[in-house]
């Protein structure tokens, strides 16, 4: 008997191998070679070729069970029983083979005599004019015709713009009255009482431009059913969150937070169950978090997670504890996913980290927002507010809008949008200020090329040839000649100069003839010709006047060194830290070499000595580096790596360093890798989040940095009197005197805090009925002044203290608020904040305890006369 959720994908799959068809494995959620999808949504996306014509099918029967994300109802997962943004879906695909008969009898022999699920509560919706589903449903299979149901376009007849189409037939399960009896109790209503399990799709007509509906020559079948849906049905529960594909998780994260998964908190449970199951499954197949595209939807599954853990009391990360839990639940479908385990839960765990830090801060804010509103009596945040979240504490907009709808309130994001435009606007204005001559140099380089034609590039093969000056710009215009001293860009009819591009600088060096010589100093790329950024050292340049271009030889070997080196360090990269990573930016330049790439920690000592050790020995294997040109697809099946985002025309150029590293690349490189020499990493860090950048350097400046090391240590041990081997002893014995110092210096100013406890505790005044101490003291940081506090609570056993220390050039705040006045309505996180405001500062914490900061030290007094006017104005 089929019960759990492996036998329900097993039983399925097994059916359909019986009956002929074609068992392949779940494609990855991230969509291969199809830009309209963001995620496989269907089990139908990944065979789109074989429905359209495209491309032929292994075979004409195929069966899936298919990993999904939907995140178009995201905001109604967790409290409806059945949507979720990842989920299965089991299919059956027939590719020009089997039609409706068949699908229909197997779908109904599988749901009665597999599932055993009961005939008389399930129902059967059909497109209204498709009498031949009628017939089989009815004749054939033996279904009473009061549990067919006709309905319209809306429901069952699947089409999208204009090609293949059809009509759908949809089986239901009547789960009873006890489930709901209301009008939208109905089948294609929107309540718990009828479940669709099972949509059949028969694909048979072609829409054209004209809204003609065609018959296909080819008919195709594409089925799909909810895995979790069935699996709730034959498990007997009441939603798919009760599923053994969910409630292991729930049961975690209950026994984890300590708060019981009851009828009035079951939302924060099953949110994040679902969402930490998408996040887990899409991180396997290599999407990071990141602020665009897919990486987005991940981060933001992961940020309303934590959100909704903070409804469970979660004050630091969780969700990656949950991942082995869900590798354990999917494993019995997705083996792999046990190898990658630790790789997803480091990843989660860092963007949860991240999101820490900011999530305070900016709730803090939202919530101080959402007090001012309140007691403006308004219902709308502004959106020059929701943007200063945004742009200032990376608060993003959705969980403002998330936090908001708590409480009753909106956002206006019409604003919002305009404000981001503005800053849209803002950066392209300053990009525009940056370039040459003051203007964005494109538009007189675009008529020049429909004039000229583009520039032939002969660098790959010589660094020197014969030219012509075709076209000469000064100051943004068109000029005849550049005189000595003068600077302006040439452009000439053939160039051997690289112009920068892919991350590679463009070339520098010469142009000459027996009376004249310019200076180039940069080459690049300007509407489609190449330009060449030029200093008249003597004579004069003019228009049609032949010259000899010479590219800087040594300055141009050490670019390709770096090239190449660029290439190796991606491949390795891959190899040592894994798949996942890819090139987000690179620059290639002949004294060092950066390479950005999308990873989620940072790199470790041995990481970084076995990533060095990886591309030395490919240096010193002096692999052979072949450069082939092909067209785009037989390059991507040899395994070119695309660099995502980049453009690239039929014929592409293939960069192959032996059978290591096989790159798409326009770029120039070495013959062999041993002439690079040697390969040193100088520094790793982070450039955004889920972005790493390395900085390396190759051949003669490897030499150059050992040797400046070198020194340095040299000069270190003559300043601390002892041998090169010697210093590391040296050093940490002076680190150990001058924490002593420290630590005894600490101890006196806590001793010299704490001896003022007596001489405080005698300011106290009775404000509203409340002890209320308030003081401005000076020099105390931070964490002295939260342990004055303490110290003072303890004496005053009931009360409100607000302690504001002068720093010179700014203020701390700490606030403290004893639990029988928590109890009665006040709040040390939005007292402190309304206070340090008055300095121009802000800040927040919990109702206890909480921290502020400001800048004006002038308003201390007015700001703690403020707090004081607070507390007498309370209302318990």
């Amino acid at each position: 008997m089929v019960t759990t959720s492996d036998e329900l994908r097993k039983a399925y799959l097994d059916f359909f191998k019986d009956r002929g068809h074609l068992v392949l494995p779940s494609a990855p959620l991230i969509p291969r070679n199809d830009p309209s999808l963001l995620w496989i949504n269907a089990g139908m996306a990944p065979f789109k070729p074989y429905f359209d014509g495209r491309k032929k099918p292994p075979k004409t029967r195929i069966s899936t069970s298919q990993k999904c994300i939907r995140t178009n109802d995201i905001e109604n997962v967790g409290k409806t029983a059945r949507h979720l943004t990842f989920f299965e879906m089991l299919g059956n695909f027939s590719f020009g083979d089997y039609f409706k008969e068949e699908a229909i009898e197997w779908a109904w022999e599988f749901v009665t005599r597999v599932l055993n699920l009961e005939e008389n509560r399930l129902w059967i919706t059909i497109y209204k004019d498709d009498d031949e589903a009628f017939k089989i449903w009815h004749d054939k299979v033996g279904v009473p015709e009061n549990r067919i149901v006709r309905m319209g376009k809306k429901d069952n007849f699947w089409e999208i713009g204009t090609g293949p189409c059809g009509p759908c037939s949809e089986i239901h399960y009547d789960r009873g009255e006890e489930f709901g009896n209301s009008s939208e109790d109905v089948i294609g209503g929107e309540g718990d009482r009828f479940l669709e399990i099972w949509n059949l799709v028969f694909t048979q007509y072609n829409r054209t431009e004209d809204g003609e509906y065609l018959s296909l020559p080819q008919k195709n079948i594409d089925t799909g059913m909810g895995l979790e849906r069935v699996a709730s049905l034959l498990q007997g529960v009441n939603s798919n969150f009760e599923t053994d594909l969910l409630k292991p998780i729930i049961n975690f994260v209950s026994q984890d937070s300590g708060v019981q998964y009851t009828e009035g908190q079951r939302v924060p449970f099953r949110v994040i169950s679902d969402h930490i199951r998408a996040v887990t499954m899409a991180i396997h197949d290599g999407v990071l978090p990141s602020n665009e595209g897919r990486g987005y939807v991940i981060r933001r599954l992961l940020r309303r997670a934590v959100r909704y853990g903070g409804k469970l009391n979660y004050e630091e990360p969780f969700l990656y504890k949950i991942v082995p839990v869900v590798v354990d639940i999917m494993s019995g479908g997705y083996p792999e996913l046990k190898e990658k385990e630790e790789h997803v839960s480091s990843v989660v765990k860092s963007e949860e980290e991240r999101f820490f830090q900011t999530l305070e801060q900016g709730l803090n804010i939202l919530n101080e927002m959402m007090e001012e509103m309140k007691d403006k009596g308004e219902k709308i945040l502004s959106g020059k507010n929701a943007f200063k979240l945004y742009d200032t504490y990376g608060f993003p907009l959705d969980l403002t809008r998330d936090v908001l709808a708590e409480h009753g309130y909106k956002v206006d994001e019409d604003v919002f949008t305009r404000e981001m435009e503005k800053q849209r606007e803002r950066a392209r204005q300053a990009r525009a200020d940056v370039g040459f001559s003051g203007t964005d140099g494109e538009g007189i380089y675009k008529e020049l090329r429909e004039e000229l034609g583009e520039t032939e590039f002969t660098g790959y093969r010589s660094l020197s040839n014969t030219t012509r000056i075709v076209g000469i710009v000064k100051d943004g215009q068109p000029v005849e000649s550049l005189n000595n001293g003068e600077k302006g860009e040439i452009i000439l009819n053939v160039t051997p100069f690289y112009a920068r591009g892919g991350g590679q600088v463009g070339d520098k060096g010469i142009l000459i003839d027996s009376e004249h010589r310019a200076r180039v100093y940069d080459t690049r790329k300007k509407g489609g010709l190449t330009v060449h950024y030029t200093e008249v050292e003597k004579g004069e340049f003019r228009i049609d006047q032949v010259v000899e271009a010479r590219v800087d030889e040594e300055l141009r070997y050490n670019i390709a060194r770096n090239h190449s080196t660029t290439h190796l360090l991606h491949k390795t990269l891959k190899e040592v830290l894994g798949d996942h990573v890819n090139q987000s930016g690179s620059l290639v330049a002949p004294d060092r070499l950066r390479f950005d790439f999308s990873h989620y920690a940072p790199l470790t000592e041995e990481e970084i000595n076995r990533i060095e050790d990886t591309v030395n020995e490919k240096i010193l294997s002096n692999l052979p580096v072949e450069i082939l040109e092909m067209p785009f697809e037989k390059a991507k099946e040899m395994g070119a790596v695309a660099l995502f985002g980049e453009k690239y025309g039929h014929i592409v150029r293939v960069v192959k360093i032996g059978d290591y590293s096989i790159e798409l690349c326009g770029g120039t490189h070495v013959d062999r890798t041993g002439e690079i020499g040697s390969f040193k990493i100088v520094s790793e860090g982070s450039v955004a989040a889920g972005v790493r950048r390395i900085e390396a350097l190759t051949g003669k400046s490897v030499l150059e940095h050992i040797r400046k090391n070198d020194n340095t240590i040299k000069k270190i041990s003559s300043i601390l009197k002892t041998s090169p081997d010697e210093v590391i002893g040296r050093l940490s014995g002076l680190l150990e005197e001058q924490n002593e110092l420290e630590n005894k210096l600490q101890s006196l100013k806590d001793q010299l805090a704490t001896s003022r406890v007596d001489e405080l505790v005698d300011e106290v005044q009775k404000i509203n009925g409340v002890k209320v101490l308030t003081a401005e003291l000076k020099g105390i940081e931070s964490d002295n002044l939260r342990k004055l506090s303490d110290k003072l609570k303890e004496k005053m056993e009931s009360g409100i203290i607000v302690l504001a220390s002068n720093l010179g050039n700014k203020v701390i705040f700490v606030s403290v608020v004893t639990d029988d006045l928590v109890e009665r309505g006040f709040h040390a996180g939005k007292l402190i904040g309304k206070v340090a405001r008055v300095t121009g500062g802000g800040g927040g914490g919990r109702p206890d305890m909480a921290q502020a900061g400001g800048k004006k030290v002038d308003k201390i007094t007015e700001a703690l006369d403020e707090g004081k006017r607070i507390i007498s104005n309370h209302q318990s």
